[in-house]
């Protein structure tokens, strides 16, 4: 009796571990499938749900696995959804002995971050395997069978680029869309001859206007469009025609299209590095557009409802008021732009105009340009490739670009020996000939000059651009003073402007030799320089010294200005300089105005291809106002050798300066 006893409590025993055993396992299934679930939805595999959910409870929905799969595509792809994250997944068995599963869902959608989610379900076994009980309230909480998720769109309007006076250079214009009706274009030789009618009137290749006919959306009456039209000229033919269109538009186009750039829609690249980006977005491709591209995009707004047409009930899921663009506001003048850009023509160079006393920049301008509205509005391979191909590197901005600045960087040099006191207005040099060197160590290397007089003090070499007397200066002001002198004009730091440039350089690895002294004390040897470099070092000289920080945006945070020379050192320079242009054997005699005092000093800059081999020549010029220096302009035209030189460069940008003397 004692040892039957002992047997049925062992076995009685055995059975309690065995449920306890079995509870355990189907515990872990149940949170396993949770797990399987919410992962599969999380990666946006809707494909794969079909396996992780009972049979039952889609039967129950009214649901077979496809459908559920397309339900889940319709309604997340329709509105965007992206950047699903689940958190606070959950089971627990409740006081029935049913598996109950909660979690909540965190996503984005085409309008914006969502409110968490919440969903809550149960979980069954599926023949020998725990799953998810499936609804259509695990799409959204609250949703049933019949029930539509419909989004609407308030698009933000993109803000403005203006220039100082509000003038646009970037804004949003209305143009004429030239496409197609199909159902116009007639039948088999018929169609065929309308199309390459059109192709010939629009310039369209026919492969082109065909693959857009193709397209599965296409009926017979629908407008297909085919190209925006850019210069209001609209062909007839059988089945075009035309439709109205907004896009961004750059009223100055070439003329600004560096500093400005364009807009375009968004590529799988720009998605991946921006996920908040939705396929069909305008962002800013380059320039100021890319700059201030989330400033000018705004926001868009719109409403997502879960909608049911049979009851005509609608729950508002997401609400966003639109939040047009900003507008951007520049320091730059529309007018002095458009003619800096004009006044150069054909000519591949660049023009810089800066305020040297806020150090404002009023002008940016590069050329040759390309058409921004013609980017815009889509340009073609063949078009694109022209630009691409253009030895004269359109895409190129040249107002930021680093080039040997030649004899304008003459007044720095002059402006840190009078700092130094080893250069004074009335010291003289004996300098004969046309060309010297230090002795005999410079082997076959000397420093040439192209007019002859002797003696030479500061004043006349300035006047007349004397290499040699700069050179001699530059090797009594030394290496250490002339790099210590240059450091003071932001030599080797970086301008916190929206576009990219390289700062301004003094030489490759320090002037270690006399010769690269002497050629880098006229503005040769390994200077480098852009013209928005040249401009903010220059305007020291027509600013009594100091030395401005370079501002392009309104209101945009402004490094401090400093003092680069002494105001006695400038404005010595400074009235050299007027001579410069007021002597009528001035090297800028060129920008004389009536009834206006102007400073000025030109340059050309070698670019030697190898030693004792004569190189290509970019001519320079910069000019201020020496009364009132309000504006300074740095202008640079390359390849001036046996075309004027820098009398080339005066001769083009002269009204450029004529402009800022007018009403």
């Amino acid at each position: 009796m004692i040892i039957a006893a002992v047997i049925v409590l062992l076995a009685a025993g055995g059975i309690v571990a065995y449920f306890f055993l079995n509870d355990q396992s189907e515990a872990k299934d149940a949170e396993a499938a949770g797990k399987t679930f919410t992962e599969l939805l999380a990666k946006g595999k809707y494909d794969k749900l079909g396996g992780a959910v009972t049979a039952k409870s889609l039967q129950d929905a009214g649901f077979t696995k496809a459908a559920m799969q397309e339900k889940y595509q319709t309604v997340y792809d329709g509105v965007g959804v992206k950047n699903l994250k689940v958190s606070n997944l959950k089971t627990a068995e409740d006081k029935d002995g049913h598996y109950q599963l909660s979690y909540d869902l965190n996503m984005e959608t085409s309008l914006g971050k969502l409110n968490t989610q919440k969903y809550q379900t149960t979980i069954s076994k599926d023949g020998d395997t725990m799953k998810v009980d499936w609804k259509p309230s695990l799409i959204f909480p609250g949703m049933v069978k019949d029930d539509k998720v419909r989004m609407t769109t308030d698009e933000a309007k993109r803000g403005d680029i203006v220039d100082r006076n509000g003038i646009p250079l970037a804004t949003i214009g209305q143009f004429k869309e030239a496409g197609v009706v199909p159902g116009q274009l007639g039948d088999g030789d018929e169609k065929t001859k309308n199309i390459q009618t059109i192709s010939d009137k629009l310039a369209i290749p026919v492969d082109d206007i065909n693959k857009a006919l193709d397209q599965a959306w296409v009926k017979a009456d629908s407008f297909v469009p085919l190209k925006t039209i850019l210069d209001n000229v609209m062909p007839e033919a059988t089945g075009l025609t035309y439709a109205q269109k907004e896009l961004r538009t750059y009223p100055l186009n070439e003329a600004a299209a560096h500093l400005i750039g364009y807009v375009g829609e968004v590529s799988a690249e720009d998605i991946e590095k921006n996920p908040s980006l939705n396929v069909g977005d305008v962002i800013g491709k380059t320039g100021l557009e890319r700059v201030y591209d989330k400033d000018l995009r705004g926001q868009n707004g719109g409403e997502i409802k879960i909608v049911n047409d049979a009851t005509n009930n609608a729950t508002t899921l997401q609400k966003v008021e639109r939040q047009d663009g900003q507008t951007v506001k520049l320091t730059l003048d529309a007018g002095i732009q458009k003619k800096a850009f004009d006044s150069l023509g054909s000519e591949t160079g660049a023009v810089t105009m800066i305020n040297p006393q806020n150090g404002e920049l009023l002008a940016l301008v590069s050329t040759p340009s390309y058409d921004a509205n013609q980017m815009t509005a889509g340009i073609s391979s063949e078009d694109y490739a022209k630009y691409n191909n253009d030895e004269r590197t359109p895409f190129l901005a040249r107002y930021a670009t680093r080039y040997a600045p030649g004899s304008t960087f003459k007044t720095i040099t002059a402006a840190i020996g009078l700092d130094d006191g080893i250069t004074t207005p009335d010291k003289t040099r004996s300098i004969e000939g046309l060309q010297w060197q230090k002795d005999s160590s410079w082997g076959n290397y000397f420093v040439t000059r192209v007019h002859e007089k002797n003696p030479v003090n500061m004043v006349d070499a300035l006047v007349y651009s004397d290499n040699i007397y700069f050179a001699q200066e530059g090797l009594e002001i030394g290496k250490d003073k002339l790099e210590a002198g240059l450091k003071k004009f932001d030599f080797g730091e970086e301008f916190d402007l929206p576009f990219t440039m390289e700062p301004a350089q003094i030489s490759n690895d320090g002037l270690n030799s006399e010769i690269l002294l002497a050629d880098t004390s006229y503005g040769q040897g390994e200077l480098l320089m852009s013209p928005v470099q040249q401009a903010v070092a220059y305007s020291a000289i027509a600013n009594n010294g100091q030395m401005p920080y370079p501002k392009l945006v309104d209101g945009a945070k402004q490094g401090d200005a400093k003092q680069a020379v002494k105001a006695s050192s400038a404005q010595t320079v400074s009235d050299a300089l007027k001579k410069t242009v007021s002597d009528p054997a001035g090297t800028a005699h060129g920008l004389q105005i009536a009834g206006h005092n102007v400073a000025a000093k030109t340059g050309t800059a070698e670019l030697k291809l190898k030693q004792g081999e004569d190189g290509k020549e970019n001519g320079f010029v910069y000019a201020y106002d020496a009364d009132t220096p309000n504006y300074l302009m740095v202008g640079m035209i390359e390849n001036v050798k046996g075309r004027g030189g820098s009398g080339l460069v005066i001769e083009k940008l002269k009204p450029v300066v004529e402009m800022m003397y007018q009403n």
